[in-house]
């Protein structure tokens, strides 16, 4: 096959990884054609431009495709993706975020593309935009949804979202795990000693790690104010916050003013290959995310045998089993988040028990080639009833 990606930006993320290792695979394993299109991938997250390239991908930037909203620069967008689709002469598209989703979508249908599928890593709008703004992008989801064939969810609760929102009939998403590199993950215990050396953790620590951008609507805000709560009972915790961003200065000093920087690190900006060794540090894991479609850090925390406190929100109950994998806690509800944190805090033999149920779980569903198979899988299957 012939397969075109697009993206707005070759960042790090877990939609970005993911869409990224599937072009991986495609390539290697099945010897497909395949071209990933993407804007520039601006701000402090990082870039995977560099993998993606070393790996061999093809890559064709869009230097105007970018996240915010900016009509001239979208028509200018729209052409260029028109332009690259119409010379490429791809049997599938595959688009991904909203932006690129969006003109995407409509580039690849108004050129006949066979067979035209949108991944939802997490709807574009939710309840912390203002009405006005999750109207426009209800609205546009649902026209760009008349222009793809099919959608592949990360998670059931991003199919229920996009029904319920009446973007598309249900029998039009499949869900589909977004896939990673496992083995690293289930091997992570063997950099614990020399990582919790590293970092200066002592056996008497509790060490309870966040991985995300630095970003609004990640909840490391209200991480902050629960551990105030945890600390007053459990002085020996410690709190590891992994990711860069444009919140740092302001999340900094938000731990100046509690009286926590002895009980907090910030490692800043890490390549992806050094996620397990830092979850290996950890005791537990803490996910306070507002929207996600499903969050990559609650797979790979459990993959590595590290149970996790996480916000009850989007696809979070499909992997954080409350008293079997993890904890869950309603969004926004910082008491509880302190009460659930405590409570792992403070029995090492729930956090355990708890952690070694997350591998056999998890370890098959989540690998990247069971990911990449089902992708094929769906293309396949659309391309024959296009034929």
């Amino acid at each position: 096959m012939r397969i075109a990606h697009i993206i707005t930006r070759l960042i790090l993320g877990g939609a970005q990884e993911n869409t990224l290792l599937t072009c991986e695979d495609l390539l290697r394993e099945y010897g497909d054609e395949v071209l990933l299109i993407a804007g520039p991938p601006l701000g402090p997250e990082g870039s995977l431009l560099e993998r993606a390239r070393r790996n061999g991908v093809p890559v064709e930037l869009v230097p105007e495709l970018r996240r915010a909203i900016h009509p001239w620069r979208d028509v200018r967008s729209y052409v260029a993706l028109r332009r690259i689709l119409r010379r490429y002469r791809p049997d599938v598209v595959h688009t991904h975020s909203g932006k690129a989703g969006l003109l995407g979508r409509q580039a690849a249908w108004s050129l006949g593309v066979p067979v035209v599928v949108h991944g939802v890593h997490g709807a574009p709008f939710h309840p912390y935009q203002s009405a006005a703004a999750r109207a426009l992008f209800r609205a546009c989801e649902r026209y760009a949804a008349r222009r793809c064939h099919a959608f592949i969810s990360v998670s059931d609760a991003m199919t229920e979202l996009m029904v319920s929102a009446g973007v598309a009939p249900r029998e039009r998403f499949t869900t589909i795990y977004s896939g990673m590199e496992v083995e690293p993950f289930l091997q992570a215990g063997q950099h614990r000693e020399r990582m919790r050396a590293e970092l200066g953790y002592g056996p008497e620590h509790v060490v309870v790690g966040k991985v995300a951008r630095l970003f609004h609507l990640k909840g490391h805000g209200d991480v902050i104010a629960a551990a105030q709560r945890v600390v007053a009972a459990c002085p020996e915790v410690r709190f590891l916050f992994v990711g860069d961003g444009v919140l740092r200065a302001a999340l900094e000093r938000q731990i100046e003013r509690a009286g926590l920087q002895q009980h907090f690190a910030l490692t800043g900006l890490v390549p992806p290959e050094r996620i397990p060794e830092l979850l290996a540090a950890a005791d537990l894991v803490v996910h306070a995310s507002l929207r996600e479609g499903l969050a990559r850090v609650l797979p790979q925390a459990l993959l590595a045998g590290r149970p996790v406190v996480s916000y009850d929100i989007d696809g979070a109950r499909e992997v954080v089993i409350p008293g079997e994998t993890g904890l869950l806690v309603p969004p926004r509800d910082v008491s509880g988040l302190a009460e659930a944190l405590l409570r792992l805090v403070q029995d090492g033999a729930l956090r355990a028990r708890l952690g070694a149920a997350g591998p056999p779980r998890l370890a098959e569903v989540f690998r990247h080639q069971y990911m990449t198979a089902r992708i094929r899988e769906l293309y396949q299957r659309l391309l024959a009833q296009r034929t």
